[in-house]
């Protein structure tokens, strides 16, 4: 039995009001769920607690959920974006994250040169992705992040595959002259 099959029983057990369904589906979801989240508001603390109200929002609507083709994780990845972007008006302003916020705790590095040289890039990487729309950013976080396919960030994006391709290929492109304006900032000045 496949995930997506797996992930049908295990709904409606969950929206019968099987607790210990819903736990597994929990289990399954939170860490992309979580990666998605930190990965678009940069911060540990926002993204635990938004974590938990995409989680505490599924299971009070998951007796409404309706498959109609679209994976269970999708409509969560809809769920986090409604929330995530909630957060961003409600704060109407994108705050800085220090670089200690930006890199997972998990990261290990042997050699400290080594180490200094990945977080810079890390930073300006993570840097250039906060100055792109919100939509940009959550396409970047999706393929890259959650290694998903284009078939799947558009059924989470709400648009086709073809729509993905081309918005992946702008995307990449104001990406790189994000990285090049943060590199390279008096260069902008020359050019005028």
């Amino acid at each position: 039995m496949n995930d997506s099959t797996d992930d049908i029983q295990l709904i409606q057990d969950a929206g019968n009001g099987d607790n210990e369904a819903f736990g597994i589906l929990y289990e399954r979801y939170v860490r992309k769920i979580y990666n998605y989240i930190y990965y678009r508001t940069g911060n540990v603390n926002e993204a635990e607690d938004l974590t938990a109200k995409v989680f505490h929002r599924a299971f009070r609507h998951i007796k409404t959920y309706n498959q109609r083709g679209v994976p269970f994780s999708a409509w969560l990845y809809r769920i986090a974006h409604n929330l995530v972007a909630n957060w961003y008006r409600d704060r109407s302003r994108k705050k800085e994250v220090s670089l200690d916020e930006q890199l997972p705790s998990s990261f290990q590095f042997d050699f400290p040169e080594s180490a200094l040289e990945k977080s810079q890039e890390s930073e300006k990487l993570i840097k250039a992705l906060r100055r792109l729309p919100p939509e940009r950013q959550q396409l970047v976080i999706l393929k890259f992040v959650e290694g998903l396919s284009n078939m799947e960030i558009g059924l989470i994006m709400r648009k086709s595959e073809g729509a993905i391709k081309s918005l992946y290929h702008r995307t990449l492109e104001s990406l790189r002259k994000e990285v090049e304006k943060i590199e390279y900032p008096n260069n902008r000045k020359k050019k005028k």
